[in-house]
């Protein structure tokens, strides 16, 4: 079992290729074990919610709230650290305020 907020190391598979690759990513929540992620990137320029080395990051991040993709438990290496509940509530709202623009 994986809690929401813990950031893991796990297989991606890139949408733009068939590349995959170890890669960080959040867990959003786990469910029939399926576990939804939010993936992370350090990529500076990319937008989403910061994630600095100070939180636990190895350099400073962007969690992608737009980029959100299932994947089983065996793609994860391993957990790294876990998120404060304010940066939880910041990917929620964040991605809260995405869904909204369904209702538009």
């Amino acid at each position: 079992m994986f809690k929401p907020g813990t950031v893991v190391l796990t297989t991606i598979q890139f949408t733009d290729t068939f590349e995959v690759k170890q890669r960080p990513a959040v867990v959003l929540f786990e469910e029939f074990n399926n576990i939804v992620v939010a993936g992370i990137t350090s990529n500076p320029k990319m937008k989403g919610i910061p994630l600095t080395k100070k939180e636990g990051a190895i350099k400073d991040s962007v969690i992608k709230t737009n980029y959100i993709f299932t994947i089983s438990e065996k793609m994860i290496s391993k957990p790294l650290f876990e998120l404060t509940k304010e940066k939880r509530k910041m990917i929620f709202d964040d991605i809260v305020k995405h869904l909204n623009k369904l209702k538009e």
